[in-house]
């Protein structure tokens, strides 16, 4: 018997995620964004399921070629641009658009000897700091890209720092409009949360990330009440019981001690599996269908659920970690952490199985 642990992704839930996203981005065109493997889930598995997008958003050139060679036409956008000179060659074959965020990567355009033009995102830096030109910076590249033999079409862009939060967008948008001043280009400027809470930002394209998996970019509101499902579910089984006395500890570190007479259930699950180390005692997980907490230190390979009001619950009972009945939101939260990096940290091992209805 294989080790009784494995990720299931119900490809439905990728094409509803996707409606929602339509049906918020006005007539903005949309983006899926599939970069990390597809935030976990499997670069080709989400991109078949969402063929229905109008492109694609990654960062790496190898991502971009395995879609290319398994027969993905749509575009594609290479979130961090190229790197090299050399990058430019397989952007022109495989005919894909780079954001552009630093002059040094307008000076490769300038010496580029491409035989097709190619379109870019220009980005300008609003106030997140990270990638993007600044504004001191952005007539001189906006007029040097203009003039290249080497580009065709220039779309505008940031990206937003805190449109989940207190700040939202109001003050980048104020900066983007004030150095952008017009200019009649097409814009690429929202994210998840972005998309979903500010209509002004829609602009000609939106690039949906954490929702199309099924997670909320908020923490206030629910993925469920969004209208969101979960793609993947993380399972696994119970392979113990053990009855604890008041006084007992149970794992590493005897973090957890019961203070009454305790049953736990010992689940094949760690963090060699992607479950988070740091997740402490009282992250939910649901046994036998019904919601508990987990006990104690999350091991490699195993961790400790409370089976204590779970009177039925055995050997070889169903566990859920997160998913369709515990969102990976909700885990994430109780571990000091986001969802995004649990889904990105699946480990390898983890058999997954697709499912669609």
């Amino acid at each position: 018997m294989p080790r009784p642990i494995s990720a299931r992704f119900d490809l439905s839930a990728f094409r509803h995620n996707l409606d929602v996203a339509r049906r918020h981005a006005s007539r903005a065109k949309v983006w899926a964004v599939v970069k990390a493997n597809a935030y976990g889930h499997g670069l080709l598995r989400a991109t078949r399921a969402m063929k229905d997008a109008d492109g694609f958003a990654l960062l790496d050139l190898d991502e971009a070629v395995r879609l290319r060679e398994a027969g993905i036409d749509k575009p594609i956008l290479l979130l961090e641009g190229f790197f090299e000179p050399g990058d430019l060659a397989v952007v022109e074959r495989l005919r894909l658009t780079p954001v552009v965020h630093d002059i040094a990567q307008i000076e490769m355009l300038a010496q580029a000897n491409l035989a097709t033009p190619i379109p870019i995102y220009l980005k300008l830096d609003s106030g997140m700091h990270r990638l993007g030109l600044a504004p001191a910076r952005w007539a001189e590249a906006l007029g040097r890209a203009r003039a290249l033999p080497s580009v065709r079409g220039i779309t505008l862009m940031t990206h937003f720092a805190d449109a989940d939060g207190e700040r939202g967008v109001a003050e980048q948008m104020r900066r983007f409009n004030e150095v952008v001043d017009g200019g009649g280009f097409p814009c690429s400027l929202a994210n998840s949360a972005a998309l979903l809470r500010y209509p002004e930002t829609h602009a000609d394209w939106v690039r949906p990330g954490i929702m199309l998996y099924g997670c909320s970019p908020f923490a206030e509101q629910s993925a469920e009440t969004i209208g969101l499902k979960p793609v993947m579910t993380l399972e696994s089984r119970v392979i113990a019981v053990r009855e604890l006395k008041a006084g007992d500890r149970v794992g590493y570190g005897g973090t957890f001690t019961a203070e009454r007479p305790t049953r736990v259930g010992v689940v094949a699950c760690g963090y060699a599996d992607g479950y988070p180390r740091h997740a402490p005692t009282g992250t939910p997980i649901v046994v036998a269908g019904r919601r508990t907490r987990t006990l104690g230190r999350v091991s490699m390979d195993m961790l400790y659920a409370d089976l204590t009001g779970v009177p039925d619950a055995g050997v070889n009972a169903p566990v859920t970690l997160w998913g369709e009945s515990v969102s990976a939101d909700e885990v994430a939260t109780a571990a000091g952490t986001v969802s995004y990096e649990l889904l990105c940290a699946l480990a390898a091992r983890v058999p997954q199985i697709e499912r669609s209805h």
